[in-house]
C-alpha cells in the first residue's frame, strides 16, 4: 500500500468515525466532470464541492499554517525527516475552503465548525484547554465566560467564537448549569 492510499484510508475512518458516513461530497468517478460555469471575479478564489477532495483536485490552494505548500509534502520528505511537526498546523485559510465546500453541500453547521477552528488556530494550546476546561457546566460563571469571549475576541480576533461563548453563557444561565457566584 503507498503512502496516498494509507492517508485515504486512515481519513475514511476518521471520517466515519466523526459520524460523516452521510457526507454528500462529490465523489471519485472516471468519467470526466462537466464543465462548471465560471465563478463571477468576485468569487474566483472560492471552491465548491466539485472541488473536493481539495488536496486531489486543488492542491495549490492548500497550504500549512507555516506557509508549506501541500505539494512539498511526501512520504519520503516525512521519513527524511525534512518535515517537522509545525509543517503539519493546518492554516486558517485552509479550513475556510473546507467551510466552502460544506457550504457548497448545504451543511451549514459543519461550514461554521470549520469557521470556528480557524479562528481558534491563534489561540496557544493551553489557553484553548482553559477554555474547554471552563466550558464545562459548573465550572464558571456568566460573568467568567463573558471574560473569556472577551479575551478571544480582543486579543485572537476570534469573534465567531466569542459569540457562540456568550450564547452559551445565557444557554447555562437558563438552564442552571453555572457555577454558583463566589
Amino acid at each position: 500500500m503507498d503512502s496516498e492510499e494509507l492517508i485515504r484510508q486512515i481519513m475514511s475512518e476518521v471520517m466515519a468515525n466523526l459520524n460523516q458516513d452521510n457526507v454528500t461530497f462529490a465523489k471519485k468517478d472516471t468519467a470526466a466532470p462537466a464543465a462548471a460555469p465560471s465563478p463571477s471575479p468576485a468569487r474566483a478564489d472560492r471552491v465548491d464541492k466539485s472541488q473536493y477532495p481539495l488536496g486531489e483536485k486543488a492542491p495549490e490552494k492548500i497550504k500549512a499554517a507555516n506557509g508549506r505548500p501541500l505539494t512539498d509534502f511526501s512520504f519520503e520528505k516525512l521519513k527524511n525527516g525534512e518535515l517537522k511537526a509545525e509543517d503539519f498546523r493546518i492554516a486558517p485559510e485552509t479550513l475556510e475552503l473546507q467551510a466552502q465546500v460544506a457550504e457548497s453541500d448545504g451543511r451549514d453547521s459543519l461550514a461554521r465548525n470549520m469557521r470556528r477552528a480557524a479562528e481558534l488556530i491563534a489561540v496557544p494550546d493551553d489557553e484553548l484547554l482553559e477554555v474547554y476546561d471552563a466550558l464545562r457546566p459548573y465550572r464558571s460563571t456568566k460573568a467568567e465566560l463573558y471574560a473569556i469571549a472577551d479575551k478571544l475576541e480582543k486579543d485572537y480576533g476570534c469573534t465567531i467564537n466569542a459569540a457562540f461563548i456568550r450564547e452559551g453563557a445565557d444557554v447555562y444561565e437558563k438552564r442552571g448549569r453555572l457555577k454558583d457566584s463566589e
